[in-house]
């Protein structure tokens, strides 16, 4: 190559690079979390193909520590399709109560156990292991803003829960709320 094709080939600044290397550390910790750390939060992100619309951290904040605060001591929390609430609660984990999360997009079987496959077309469609009214609070999203889903998401709130709920819906589904969840 000569001088004066040299200079024709685009090169990043060094505090671009360093920006770019940096962004590409960030993804690699994401896809790949590494450690031991069972409460490491923040690697699924949201997925608007699965009908995901995931809360701000200040309203997950919020929701979370709702959930605990009425799940009690040694409590058990179900998050039916609130997967930001889940990874909030995992961030807040304590060993005094647990977590479950029945979601639909399979990325949270890296949580283990705690991940419940949970697709609300079959509502009571739940491993053995889930035994009815075996937690102390559920705090739900339905996926869809639709009645059906609604109704169905209810069915299983309605087996799961021993009579604490934490719905999360748009208001246009707040008319269906209160006779579909009545237990």
């Amino acid at each position: 190559m000569s001088d004066s094709e040299d200079d024709d080939v685009p090169r990043l600044s060094s505090h671009a690079l360093a920006a770019l290397q940096e962004f590409y550390s960030e993804q690699k910790q994401q896809s790949d979390p590494g450690g031991d750390d069972k409460y490491n939060i923040g690697i699924i992100e949201e997925n608007w193909q699965l009908s995901q619309f995931w809360y701000s951290q200040e309203t997950a904040l919020r929701l979370a520590k709702e959930a605990i605060a009425a799940a009690g001591d040694c409590g058990r929390i179900a998050c039916v399709s609130a997967p930001s609430v889940y990874q909030k609660l995992r961030e807040l984990h304590r060993e005094d109560f647990s977590i479950y999360i029945f979601e639909y997009d399979k990325r949270f079987a890296i949580y283990g156990e705690e991940f419940i496959f949970y697709d609300y077309n079959n509502p009571l469609d739940l491993p053995e292991k889930i035994a009815a009214h075996s937690f102390d609070i559920v705090i739900a999203d339905p996926p869809y803003l639709s009645e059906e889903c609604l109704r169905k998401t209810s069915e299983t709130i309605k087996y799961l829960t021993q009579g604490k709920i934490l719905l999360c819906t748009a208001q246009v589904e707040s008319s269906l709320c209160e006779p579909s969840l009545q237990i």
